[in-house]
């Protein structure tokens, strides 16, 4: 077992050599502007810059005092403060539309008949016939006549058309 316990205590001897020297490393930290925390784009006379962690934005300009950062509006939380009050109001307004409506059953009996029904004349049982009234001979002689005007209106439209297309000649 020499050769395991020397192989373990080297492995050991490794792993505190690295862990030593990521140490090192971690305890002098980069600036912010480092490791990818804002990116700077050119804008005008200075720089815009994006917090990419927070997602704030700035903008960045040389004075005579030096460089300067000023955040910009952020309309995000106005419009998330619209959203919540336009979701607030939404609630509300289902809520009174819930008290208004009528309750989905009732304990009620519901009518035997229909109150808005037009209540038929009683007759008596040997006197029920429907009668369908057929159309007379002038009705009928009225829709031929107007189907016959209507068929040659269209044949006539037709020939017009053929005449403008051939140029007059049929």
């Amino acid at each position: 077992m020499p050769i395991a316990s020397s192989l373990s205590k080297s492995s050991i001897a490794i792993a505190a050599a690295v862990l030593i020297t990521s140490g090192a490393a971690t305890a002098q930290t980069a600036p912010d502007t480092e490791n990818g925390r804002y990116a700077l784009s050119p804008a005008g006379d200075g720089f815009l810059r994006l917090d990419t962690r927070t997602g704030a934005v700035s903008t960045c300009t040389n004075s005579s005092a030096g460089w300067a950062c000023y955040m910009v509006p952020d309309e995000r939380a106005a419009l998330d403060a619209e959203i919540g009050r336009l979701q607030a109001d939404n609630d509300k307004l289902k809520g009174e539309l819930a008290a208004r409506a009528p309750p989905a059953k009732t304990d009620e009996a519901l009518p035997k008949s229909d109150s808005l029904k037009k209540a038929e004349p009683k007759v008596a049982e040997g006197e029920r016939k429907i009668e369908i009234p057929l159309p007379s001979d002038r009705d009928m002689d009225r829709v031929m006549s107007f189907v016959e005007r209507a068929w040659r209106r269209l044949i006539e439209m037709a020939n017009r058309v053929q005449r403008d297309v051939n140029g007059g000649k049929i």
